[in-house]
């Protein structure tokens, strides 16, 4: 499923800010670009991806800026003091006329910038908690705009319930209509079964009409698939972000399909497997929708 979702935080050193996004996939994988000197955020970002979500690229991205636009400057003093003596004596010895200060100041070394005093271990534990906090405000954002393109996936998803459904009833309808063509049909095979030279044994003629009826009767899988279309509408009222139920759809179509397919193969009657057909196609739509689903 997609999603866009992105927070902030700062303290008084530095800004960061948390990108996440995903898109559709079958499973669940994780992206994760850090700054550098910050990659021990890295692992527990994705188990914080991996407590919430189930399926999907994920990508996350954390973006941190100082505060301040440069280190703050300082003299070196011992280097301006050494160097005023050597001015003065070179004034005294040949009358120059002095530097000006700002002749001073733009000897190499002069002006330097501060080093920054390292962070203590206690700081750091401090960035990092609050660094996590602004990852989780960014994945509840992340979830909730993936549930909300939930929310209009399964009112898609339930308009392909609806068209197999009546497919299921096409299909039924057209299965009572072709009893006389199934008959005509079994009588013959039924007459060659008798005919056979030498005679079928009792117990073998027995299996081979079973087996020329079940050939010829296909309530069994509307049976089915009317149960899977009640799983299905179950499904979809069960979805919650922390009861996903995409894997299980998954599954579901994949029977839906198999029953499809038995149906076809069943038919004795050229409507019927027009029929078989569409809800084949019904069901492959409906199963690229639930690739997207969490």
């Amino acid at each position: 499923m997609t999603g866009y979702s992105r927070a902030q935080g700062s303290d008084e050193r530095r800004r960061w800010v948390w990108e996440a996004r995903s898109v559709n996939g079958r499973n669940l994988e994780i992206r994760c670009r850090v700054p550098q000197g910050f990659d021990r955020l890295e692992n527990p970002a994705r188990t914080a991806v991996g407590g919430r979500l189930k399926r999907g690229n994920v990508a996350l991205t954390l973006t941190i800026t100082s505060e301040r636009q440069s280190k703050p400057l300082a003299i070196n003093r011992a280097l301006l003091t050494e160097l005023s003596a050597l001015v003065e004596e070179v004034r005294r010895t040949t009358g120059a006329a002095a530097p000006s200060a700002d002749g001073l100041l733009r000897v190499r070394g002069v002006i330097e910038e501060e080093e920054t005093a390292e962070e203590s271990e206690e700081a750091l534990v401090a960035l990092d908690k609050a660094v996590q906090g602004t990852l989780e405000e960014a994945l509840k954002g992340l979830v909730s705009a993936r549930a909300a393109e939930g929310k209009a996936l399964a009112t898609v998803i339930g308009g392909h319930v609806t068209e197999i459904e009546g497919l299921c009833t096409r299909a039924a309808e057209r299965a009572a209509a072709q009893i006389g063509t199934v008959r005509q049909r079994f009588d013959g095979q039924l007459a060659e079964l008798l005919e056979r030279v030498p005679a079928l044994s009792e117990e073998r003629f027995a299996q081979e009409v079973a087996l020329l009826v079940g050939k010829a009767d296909v309530r069994e899988e509307l049976d089915r698939l009317t149960a899977h279309i009640a799983q299905a509408r179950s499904l979809l009222a069960d979805a919650r972000p922390d009861n996903p139920v995409g894997r299980k759809f998954d599954f579901l179509c994949q029977e839906f399909n198999r029953e499809a397919n038995t149906l076809c193969s069943k038919s004795a009657d050229i409507e019927l497997t027009r029929i078989g057909i569409d809800l084949k196609g019904a069901v492959e739509r409906m199963r690229e929708q639930v690739q997207n689903v969490e």
